[in-house]
């Protein structure tokens, strides 16, 4: 994926050129045997080779057909997870491990190693080498933190194994009950000018990107951005005035708004099962602007093929059972257990439009 970015008149623009799909595949050619002596007929050879021969397909040979495939796994598979224990992505990682150990008949354990919004996670699942290490990472790790920081140890486009699409769920667009709801915050976001803050888990965050992203999309109102350690530390600074707007996922908006202690102005996405009773965004007149956070399951690109096959198989079927979506919904999720092709397009996609606001607004991270 190639990025083109023009400067005129004090504006950035973003041209994306398209990426090319590859494609991975192997040939064999077979030798043909020489002429034999005529064969008495009680050693004649059978029929079948004979047609496939004179057809000009090779036939599989016995030894090739009876050779088993390398089993895997032989060992404990480890999912590394970029965030503390009881974060989302963790939950989500302990849903899916649950999962993964009955299929594929070896322990599954979950690796806890924070920092750097999951970038130092990142980086030791792609370096891992021993076919056994997968990690769960989020939509950054994937499309923006390159964007971010040109140096990461690791390239997200060259680095890893898509597996599987494993979950997703929108944001919320919360603000304190004195705030006007519906267009009308939007308009009071654009007559405060630099007098209001929002909040996020850090720069070049979903929360933070998100509503950069939205700033531009409802009429570029000027709020300025605090970072906070994480996500219950923007709920205590809602709660107290410090910002007056944040994105966050529903599991830790609903609580507060049931209680009447935050108001909800919209989902990021469209209408979701996870939050019934908030409009989308749209609803308060925002165009163009939608995004959501999802948790991916990914290995080291010098991951198997067999592991990399079955890894997607068992992460599909385990996101699709009752049982286990259940788990998950319960968790603030939403599972899809998409393909590794669907997961490729979703990073495409978001790399393009998170790449924009990012050279845009020049954010970097510290």
């Amino acid at each position: 994926m190639t990025f083109l970015f023009l400067t005129k008149s004090g504006r950035v623009a973003l041209r994306r050129l398209a990426a090319g799909a590859w494609l991975l595949g192997a040939t064999g050619a077979w030798a043909q045997q020489p002429a034999a002596a005529p064969a008495r007929p009680a050693a004649s050879a059978p029929a079948a080779p004979r047609a496939a021969a004179a057809s000009g397909v090779a036939a599989r040979t016995p030894a090739a057909a009876r050779a088993p495939s390398t089993p895997w796994p032989t060992k404990t598979v480890r999912i590394i997870v970029g965030f503390p224990g009881g974060s989302t992505p963790d939950v989500a990682a302990r849903i899916l491990a649950d999962g993964l150990a009955k299929s594929l008949g070896q322990p599954v354990v979950v690796e806890n190693r924070p920092g750097a919004s999951g970038n130092i996670a990142a980086d030791l699942v792609a370096k891992a080498t021993d076919d056994h290490t997968i990690g769960l990472v989020i939509n950054g790790n994937l499309s923006s933190a390159k964007l971010l920081n040109p140096k990461l140890p690791f390239d997200p486009a060259r680095d890893f194994a898509l597996l599987s699409l494993v979950a997703n769920a929108p944001l919320v667009l919360v603000t304190q009950p004195d705030k006007p709801g519906g267009s009308d915050f939007f308009l009071a976001a654009r007559n405060a000018g630099d007098k209001w803050n929002y909040g996020s888990v850090g720069i070049g965050s979903a929360g933070h990107l998100g509503l950069e992203l939205l700033k531009s999309r409802a009429g570029n109102f000027t709020a300025t951005h605090v970072p906070y350690p994480g996500n219950p530390q923007v709920i205590t600074a809602l709660l107290a005035g410090d910002v007056q707007m944040a994105l966050i996922p529903p599991g830790l908006a609903l609580p507060q708004v049931r209680a009447g202690k935050l108001r909800a102005i919209g989902l990021t996405t469209g209408r979701s099962a996870l939050a019934p009773d908030v409009p989308p965004l749209a609803d308060a007149g925002v165009r163009g602007f939608e995004m959501d956070v999802f948790v991916a399951l990914v290995g080291p690109a010098r991951l198997s093929a067999t592991a990399q096959t079955r890894l997607a198989d068992e992460a599909s079927a385990i996101a699709r059972s009752p049982e286990t979506r259940q788990r998950f919904f319960n968790a603030g999720w939403s599972p899809l257990g998409a393909s590794p092709e669907a997961l490729r397009s979703r990073v495409r996609n978001e790399t393009n439009l998170l790449g924009g606001i990012i050279m845009i607004r020049g954010i970097k991270a510290e």
